[in-house]
């Protein structure tokens, strides 16, 4: 089960400002990018529901940063049906992303009060996603709906909403700025975070300078 309450969770996201977006098919990779995100002063990951046998690997790698990770919290994300949400949380996902918005996914999550935050792309969506108890909404795909201008439109007339973003955010400084003066809570990030060439490498020590990197300039567009 679950180690971080949903209010933990919200809490690391906001402080944090960027959740990560990860999926690799070998998990000593996974251990070796999720140590770096760590080093680098990352506390919230998801892991991607991608590919074949991966709630193995999240399972193998929720333990290692249970038994290694102090303070790391894992979820999964990429999830669209409320049975592969119930098996992730039985393997001790913190909280539960998905692309979509889906009712069932929300009741399943809502009962062991594990995090939820589901794919929006309206306003009309972000309020039903509150009104099933999402603490932080996703934005996706965020540059497609409409980017930073959407996210201020919507938090003008519902300025109590928690947004994240995912899809069109990068680790440069002036992308970051947009987003954030624009109200998002925090944002998530794939491959922008995780480039070709640095995993080909297994360049462990330039991700944990990039991470820094990405955390100071976060830190900074926050104040």
């Amino acid at each position: 089960m679950a180690k971080y309450s949903r209010i933990e969770v919200f809490n690391a996201m906001k402080e944090t400002g960027v959740v990560p977006v990860f999926y690799h098919e070998d998990i000593e990779v996974c251990k070796a990018v999720l140590k770096s995100c760590y080093d680098g002063g990352i506390r919230v990951f998801e892991f991607v529901n991608r590919g074949d046998f991966a709630h193995q690997l999240f399972d193998e790698l929720n333990k290692y940063a249970l038994a290694e990770l102090p303070g790391m919290i894992l979820g999964a994300g990429s999830l669209v049906e409320e049975a592969t949400t119930a098996l992730y949380m039985q393997l001790g996902a913190n909280f539960i992303v998905s692309p979509l918005l889906n009712e069932n996914m929300a009741k399943i999550c809502n009962r062991r009060k594990v995090m939820w935050s589901p794919g929006c792309g309206t306003i009309s969506e972000i309020n039903k996603a509150q009104e099933l108890g999402a603490e932080v909404v996703k934005v996706f795909p965020a540059s497609e709906v409409g980017g930073p201008s959407f996210v201020k439109a919507v938090k003008a007339p519902m300025p109590w909403t928690d947004i994240m973003p995912t899809g069109g955010v990068d680790t440069s400084k002036e992308n970051l700025k947009m987003w954030f003066d624009a109200g998002v809570t925090c944002v998530g990030m794939g491959s922008k975070l995780f480039p070709k060439e640095v995993m080909a490498q297994g360049d462990w020590a330039k991700m944990t300078e990039m991470v820094k990197d990405l955390m100071t300039n976060i830190e900074s567009v926050k104040k």
